[in-house]
């Protein structure tokens, strides 16, 4: 049976950065907008902390900017910087108009002003948020507003397997003009063609054996992306929550970073603060600072976790305030309004992704993408708190309005080859999965964690290289799964975050070495760009 699914805009993705696009796409365009799982499960659905935005005095754009450039270590690139500061204002009144239900200073919620908290690298308060739960607040808000549109079509258990171009089809022009995709719940491939694709399918944090990130986090854009012929940058820059909670029933629990932005303090096991010692800012310090500090602690004195305390804070305030934290940290046993809570870093953020313009277009014409997937310039070597969904949101409405305005122009995609299998059966070995799977995730998280070393990172590239080759193997021979195609793109990812490691010859940021432990300032700061030799193959299709 040949499923041929035609729209103007394919998105996949279905957090912030896909909705946002697709909400300010005029009524008249056909839009499809596909989730790997449930339409709600994704890093928008778990974002605590909040979005960051100049929306009172004595803040300004200037105060803004400059904190995101020196948490990024001054590899971001100020237009881009510039361009979503200026911008997150607009973003802010549009989901107000939605009914997203901001936190408000006056106890009726009926007053104007906002309720602004401030978290590591701002130098004031500016991040708005809904209690602990932004991110879900936002999520359900823009996912009711989609449902509510005739010209939207959501699509749950679909995930991609690979982009289909021009010049995979052998056309004249090259343009991104569809996808092959897996239907999760019939067992089948379908082929989706559009006038122009968007990733919005967020980071790769789940290459790491330790992530705060849903299983969503796979690098599924990113992967198929650089398999089309696109350009990557800056892979090197993956961002470790310093807090997420420790407890083997926790599972990836993030403990939002407003908790210290409230007066949360970092302490070792036996009570004693840390974070002075190493940053002037001390526990609102930027990230990487705060969880390299963190992991030099735990293994100078062998511990499992370190302590994050704000029991000092009166018990309403509290649970004012952390909501969703307090309960999780309650039903475990924990209370944080009496004693301080384990917590150890885990794999957090991809600041690295696909290269964009402001308008979210990537290398080749019809391809978009935004939020997390891409490197717009933004995040630098390091992303400041609570400046990803503000990404999201003026990146989704900037390409949407690119989209708009050129869609008369794009031409219709052509009818596209069906999916074929004859070349493939059923696998009988899905232990070969499962173990490459962990193996490839332990190596991440081993070699090419939060400290590296030259020799760690040949070492991984070692392991890596091969896993690649099973990989590639079993993808050749065997019915596609979902759990295949995502190991098959995070063991693509890998490679790319462990080259770009290798190619940066200084610590910056996110990027820490022992052999290189200073800032190379012999020359300005460059990104780590990763070109591929050719647009590879569409495995088993055609």
């Amino acid at each position: 049976m040949v499923t041929d699914n035609r729209f103007d805009v394919l998105i996949f993705g279905s957090g912030a950065a896909g909705l946002t696009l697709a909400l300010h796409l005029p009524a008249h365009i056909s839009v499809a907008v596909l989730a790997k799982s449930t339409l709600e499960e994704g890093s928008t659905l778990y974002a605590q902390g909040g979005i960051s935005a100049v929306t009172q005095a004595p803040d300004t754009f200037e105060s803004h900017i400059a904190d995101t450039l020196d948490a990024g270590a001054s590899l971001n690139n100020p237009d881009t910087v510039r361009f979503t500061i200026e911008k997150a204002p607009a973003a802010i009144r549009w989901l107000v108009e939605l009914g997203v239900p901001f936190t408000r200073d006056a106890p009726n919620g009926r007053d104007d002003s906002f309720h602004l908290t401030r978290e590591g690298g701002h130098s004031t308060r500016r991040v708005l948020h809904a209690a602990d739960a932004t991110g879900r607040a936002m999520e359900t808000t823009l996912l009711g507003a989609a449902r509510a549109r005739s010209n939207i079509t959501l699509l749950e258990n679909h995930i991609a397997i690979d982009l289909i171009t021009g010049n995979k089809l052998g056309l004249a022009h090259n343009s991104c003009v569809g996808a092959y995709v897996l239907n999760r719940k019939r067992h089948r491939v379908e082929t989706f063609r559009a006038r122009n694709v968007v990733l919005a399918t967020g980071g790769a944090s789940k290459v790491y054996l330790y992530t705060s990130n849903p299983d969503t986090s796979s690098g599924d854009g990113i992967a198929m992306a650089w398999r089309a012929g696109c350009r990557v940058a800056n892979m090197e820059f993956n961002q470790f929550h310093p807090t997420c909670l420790y407890h083997p029933k926790a599972k990836s629990f993030l403990v939002t970073e407003a908790v210290r932005g409230e007066g949360g303090r970092l302490l070792l096991p036996d009570g004693t603060p840390f974070m002075e010692k190493f940053d002037a800012r001390g526990n609102l310090a930027p990230r990487d600072i705060v969880a390299r500090a963190i992991d030099h602690e735990m293994k100078r004195l062998g511990e499992e976790y370190v302590l994050l305390d704000i029991s000092h804070k009166p018990a309403p305030f509290i649970k004012e305030h952390f909501p969703t934290v307090y309960a999780r940290c309650r039903e475990l046993g924990y209370d944080m309004t009496m004693e301080p809570i384990p917590v150890v870093p885990a794999a957090h953020y991809t600041c690295g992704g696909v290269i964009t313009d402001l308008n979210g277009q990537t290398d080749i014409a019809g391809l978009y993408a935004v939020g997390e997937v891409a490197c717009t310039g933004m995040h630098g070597a390091n992303r400041m708190a609570s400046n990803s969904l503000l990404e999201c949101l003026v990146f989704g409405v900037a390409a949407s309005e690119h989209i708009s305005a050129h869609l008369q122009d794009t031409p219709e995609p052509p009818r596209l080859p069906a999916w074929d299998e004859s070349r493939v059966r059923d696998s009988d070995e899905e232990v070969v999965v499962s173990h490459n799977w962990d193996e490839l995730r332990r190596c991440m998280w081993n070699y090419v964690g939060i400290v590296r070393t030259d020799k760690r990172l040949q070492r991984a590239r070692r392991r890596v290289d091969l896993l690649q080759q099973e990989i590639q193997e079993y993808y050749s021979n065997f019915t596609v799964s979902n759990d295949l195609l995502e190991l098959r793109n995070l063991a693509q990812v890998a490679n790319l975050i462990i080259r770009s490691a290798q190619l940066r010859k200084e610590s910056r940021g996110l990027h820490f070495t022992l052999d290189y432990p200073e800032l190379d300032t012999s020359k300005p700061p460059t990104d780590t760009v990763l070109t591929p030799d050719r647009p590879q193959d569409i495995d088993v299709a055609v």
